[in-house]
């Protein structure tokens, strides 16, 4: 099921053993709603028992129905609780359980190596996100009103085809996942008729009468962990708050000096609507599991069970079993959880950052760790929650957890072997809060009375541990009490003297290391159950959300510096949300600052600071991020960067941005002046390619003899988009496109003179020679040449070619006449045409520029090859300010068809391979192309602007997409060569795909309604350049179709302004007229 179809709660209420982790939890469910991964609207509770030890699953399902009913009731305006506000409502109550060893945050929040690549925010997958996302995705989806109970104690997953019928349904649904029955030994089965009614629960029952539950499949329906009660069933249960003795399981009993009562979900609530029992077996039967019939509290419990028998039974207790799917409970065992979090499938890195990556074999597992220097870790192993420092070895079977970088040094020390487990605890006694460190072995059974044969400690006999260190049972356990391991006062808190002890005191000489008996005696200790009950919650949560973070900033500056691929806005959100962006964008600050022996990725450090400025901004608040970046506040910084001066410019933005920090509207501009300072050094990285340009210089002409220059337009096949920087320079280009005259005709040209005078004449003029529009422009002065870098200004390309050219110098000291006199003997007047509309997405603005140079280079008698003048233009283009690729001057410089590359990697450099094709095939591809000129206006800054931020924030789809546009390409460039139009005609279809995954919103209506009517006479078709209207062009199925395209488009509704043109492909590329 897709994200947009996630199921909408109304209440999640998450309830917790004890009442010191409400806070905790509470905000890591207020987290996941910021990051998306419940919606906003969702009423989010967190309820701990009101007693301690807690109410039973059953009872805190009562509390927790009775606290979301009472906070809908209050939202709804009644002052009672009311069963009315549960009409409408989905409810979902979510149980955490007991203390789990292997994690101090319990089973819901157990990190697991899992990375959702899609995640819009960045944060960690716990057992609680995988429940969520299941129930959220495939169980509850179509449920009707009513509420939904599951355990965290275990991961579901289910078969991606699951689906639940309910039509007509009434009652309570409990879901069943397959087992066999050597697992459903020492857990729960259901027991159901051919209709799924459930006519008993077998808790830890003989394998006889388990095996009267098995499926048709073999396997039996374990006791899962998703129920469904009803609407009915819910005004029933509520009941309980204020009928003795079940109010003895809601705060308000509780708070109205109500007993406590423990009960359960399974065998209470459930087994009174199991049609086997009778009443006198429900409430009298002696059930492995729940409270005792016969305790001290027995009438009690006798006599909550009537109670229940009385309010529920009648009610049909239905199950859904579910083949194919897969439940994995939470053990006690260190083992299996090791096991789980090493299983294939799962990421050897996870939110972590590991300095020497080759010391992590592939079957270990780093999990929201910084390891710095070498810390190997074998297959096998697992290290999470962890700072270290190498050289550290951690060999198979072993799980390290919670460790700090002080720890680094006892680590290294010890006599560490496989399958041993050593975990840091944040706990707190009173106002106090320490860290304590434990050990234990991944076969250690934590239960087992240490007289089993099978107790061990550190996966050895005690009695190792006896002969070995000295220590005496007495010295371990208080008389009378349970002597499990779980009990056992192993570890060291507190010395009498000197406070808090560390790793080294305990841990390392339980290990065989350094230390004494008198000394482990000495201080005071806790046993593995004590410390799981004063973990300090919160400040555990805290210290892996700050690792987090940590790792975050650290995987940011490790992306960066490598120019890796990996999208970074969803680690830039979560930063934003958690408060770490100050920290954050000190990081990209010192990058950029330290790249100037890359200015690619200085330049992209800007455009991350961007997008971090944007999301303080927030989602759609703020403004549209393109817009105007020329505010007098930022020049002083931007004149530095342009002066060449990286670490000064850096630092002189980032004192400006402290500015601009208080308002969505203000951040939005600030972002917008940082994606305009990138641009700067993403300019200069790219001129670069400046050393490609080699001119010489030869005979100058006559003074007034005219150079006039004319070429071909260009038709993009394949790979547009990937010749733009830095997607050119940082993942590679490659382009296929083919040299055309329109109508005939080559459509774009120029001519240059020198004159007498010394100045600068500049005709342009567009259109076709009738309807002809001429703009003249004359610089008698250098300050006339000063807007020659800004795209817009009157004759911006020609005075940019005559800066760019070398035909003067600005700024200069030496006046426009004194250079044109000293150099040339004279002004030069430049004049150009275009026959093409603007915006024809022909590539005309920088094939022009190629014309204008060419012109201005001959007519001073300077000379050059196409190489030179390839790069040129890309240097001239990077003046203007105007960006873009390379591709278009290729295109109409160098004629026929060719295919032209780059390589990943600065200086920036264009190589072009002319396709050796046949004649025959150049004929028949001229004779299927045709262009259609759509009427609309092409604006391709925008798109521009748009796809260069979607590249630097690594969206997903543009990284994928890149490489698909260069491989789509080479295949072009082969069916050329091959000679078949059928497979050009596929690579046009699918380069019209990626054209508009580049740049959303380059298909206007009227061209899609265009191409759909074009479609049954076309092999391919695209828009030319980057779409969003100018040319279209079609690869038609049959020769010479001119006629037919016009008289299809003339029957299409709602299309004008439409004209139909001739190719004719130009086998020359940019021509030399005779002298003039």
């Amino acid at each position: 099921m897709s994200s947009e179809q996630v199921f909408s709660w109304t209440v999640v209420v998450l309830t917790c053993q004890h009442k010191d982790s409400v806070y905790a939890f509470q905000r890591e469910l207020e987290v996941r709603q910021q990051r998306g991964g419940l919606l906003q609207g969702t009423l989010l509770l967190t309820v701990s028992d009101p007693q301690e030890p807690g109410l039973g699953s059953g009872g805190a399902t009562l509390n927790a129905l009775l606290v979301a009913a009472e906070h809908l009731s209050a939202r709804a305006g009644y002052t009672v609780v009311t069963t009315d506000v549960l009409d409408d409502a989905h409810i979902l109550i979510l149980h955490t359980g007991r203390d789990f060893p292997w994690d101090s945050c319990g089973r819901a929040f157990c990190w697991l190596p899992v990375e959702k690549p899609a995640q819009t925010v960045q944060g960690p997958v716990c057992c609680l996100d995988m429940l969520l996302d299941c129930l959220s995705n495939q169980v509850c989806p179509g449920s009707p009103p009513g509420v939904w109970v599951c355990s965290t104690d275990m991961i579901l997953t289910m078969p991606t085809t699951f689906e639940m019928s309910w039509e007509g349904f009434s009652g309570v649904r409990v879901l069943a996942l397959p087992g066999d029955v050597s697992y459903a030994a020492n857990h729960g089965v259901y027991f159901a008729d051919e209709q799924g009614r459930v006519r008993d629960i077998i808790y830890k029952g003989s394998e006889e009468r388990i095996r009267r539950a098995a499926q048709l499949d073999g396997m039996v329906p374990l006791v899962s962990g998703p129920v469904f009660f009803c609407r009915r069933v819910l005004e029933r249960l509520l009941k309980a708050h204020v009928t003795p003795p079940l109010d003895g399981c809601t705060y308000m009993g509780m708070d109205s000096g109500a007993p406590p009562l423990q009960i359960s979900l399974f065998l209470d609530l459930l087994m009174c609507l199991c049609s086997d029992l009778s009443e006198s077996e429900f409430v009298n039967g002696e059930r492995t599991g729940c409270s005792s019939p016969i305790s001290q509290q027995g009438a009690v419990v006798r006599s909550a069970r009537a109670l229940l028998w009385r309010i529920l039974r009648g009610i049909t207790l239905h199950m859904v079993y579910v083949p194919g799917g897969c439940y994995d409970y939470l053990t006690l065992s260190g083992r299996e959880h090791i096991d789980r979090l090493t299983k294939k499938g799962t990421e050897r890195d996870t939110l972590s950052h590991i300095q020497n990556t080759q010391c992590v074999s592939d079957g270990g597992r780093v999990i929201n760790s910084v390891l710095e220097g070498d810390v190997r870790v074998a297959s096998g192993a697992v290290i999470q929650h962890c700072h270290l420092q190498g050289p550290v070895e951690v060999h198979s079977g072993c799980l390290l957890s919670g460790l700090e970088v002080t720890s680094s040094s006892h680590i290294q020390q010890l006599a560490l072997t496989n399958d041993h487990i050593i975990q840091g605890h944040h706990i707190q006694l009173g106002e106090i809060k320490i860290t304590v460190y434990t050990v234990l072995g991944a076969y250690d059974d934590l239960k087992v009375s240490c007289d089993d044969d099978g107790a061990t400690f550190l996966n050895h006999r005690w009695s190792d541990l006896y002969s070995r260190t000295g220590i005496q049972p007495e010295d371990l356990w208080w008389s009378g009490r349970s002597q499990s391991l779980m009990e056992a006062r192993l570890f060291p808190v507190f010395q009498p003297r000197g406070g808090a002890v560390g790793l080294e005191v305990g841990v390392c000489w339980l290990l065989g290391g350094p230390g004494a008996l008198e000394q482990w005696r000495a201080v005071w200790r806790l046993s593995l159950r004590e410390v799981l009950s004063l973990t300090d919650q919160e400040g555990e949560l805290r210290w892996r959300e700050a690792l987090f973070f940590q790792v975050g900033r650290r995987r940011v500056m490790d992306n960066l510096k490598s120019q890796s691929d990996r999208g970074l806005l969803p680690s830039f959100r979560a930063a934003v949300l958690g408060g770490q962006h100050e920290e954050l964008l000190c990081t990209l600050d010192s990058i950029a600052a330290g790249s100037r022996e890359n200015l690619g990725v200085a330049a992209r450090c800007l455009a991350c600071i961007a997008d971090v400025l944007a999301c303080l901004a927030g989602e759609g608040r703020g403004g549209l991020r393109s817009g105007p970046a020329a505010n007098p506040a930022w020049s002083h910084a931007f004149s530095i960067l342009e002066k060449g001066h990286l670490l000064g410019g850096v630092q002189a933005l980032a004192t400006e941005r402290a500015k601009w920090l208080s308002r969505p509207d203000l951040l939005v501009r600030a972002a917008r002046h940082y994606e305009a300072a990138g641009q700067v050094l993403l300019r200069q990285a790219v001129m670069l390619s400046q050393r490609f340009i080699s001119i010489g210089q030869g005979e100058v002409p006559p003074l007034g003899e005219w150079q006039d220059v004319e070429c071909p337009a260009r038709l993009d096949l394949s790979g547009g988009w990937s010749d733009t920087p830095p997607i050119a320079f940082e993942h590679g280009g490659a382009v296929v496109n083919v040299a055309v005259k329109v109508d005939g005709r080559r459509p774009i040209g120029a001519r240059a003179r020198r004159i007498k005078e010394p100045r600068l004449l500049l005709v342009s003029s567009s259109g076709v020679q009738d309807d002809a529009i001429a703009m003249e422009t004359v610089c008698e002065k250098l300050e006339d040449l000063k807007d020659h870098c800004v795209p817009y200004a009157p004759a911006a390309l020609l005075k940019a070619v005559c800066v760019c050219s070398g035909l003067v110098t600005y700024p200069s000291r030496q006046s426009l006449d004194e250079q044109l006199l000293q150099r040339w003997g004279g002004g030069v007047e430049i004049h150009t045409w275009s026959l093409l509309p603007h915006g024809s997405g022909l590539g005309t603005s920088s094939i022009l520029a190629g014309a204008v140079l060419a012109a201005v280079y001959r007519c001073t008698g300077r000379t050059y090859d196409t190489d030179s003048l390839i790069h040129a233009v890309l240097h001239l283009e990077q003046m203007l300010t105007t960006g873009g690729g390379w591709q278009d001057q290729v295109g109409g410089l160098v004629g026929g068809v060719k295919v032209a590359r780059s390589k990943a990697c600065l200086p920036l450099r264009v190589e072009v391979e002319r396709l050796p094709l046949s004649d025959d095939f150049l004929l028949s591809l001229q004779q299927h192309l045709l262009l259609v000129y759509t009427g609309k206006t092409r604006l391709a800054r925008n798109l521009l602007q748009d796809t260069v931020r979607r590249w630097y924030s690594r969206v997903p789809s543009i990284v994928e997409n890149a490489g698909q546009l260069v491989d789509n390409a080479e295949e072009c460039a082969r069916a050329c060569t091959e000679g078949s139009l059928p497979r050009l005609g596929a690579c046009l279809e699918r380069y019209w795909g990626q054209k508009k995954v580049m740049a959303p919103g380059c298909e206007p209506a009227a061209v899609r309604t265009m191409m759909d009517a074009l479609r049954p006479l076309a092999l391919g078709q695209t828009l030319a350049g980057a779409g969003g209207g100018g040319f279209l062009y079609l690869l038609t199925r049959q020769p010479q179709q001119g006629e037919a395209v016009r008289q299809v488009l003339n029957n299409t509704q709602g299309l004008r302004d439409f004209s139909v043109h001739p190719v004719e492909l130009d086998m020359d590329g940019i021509s030399l007229l005779k002298s003039s």
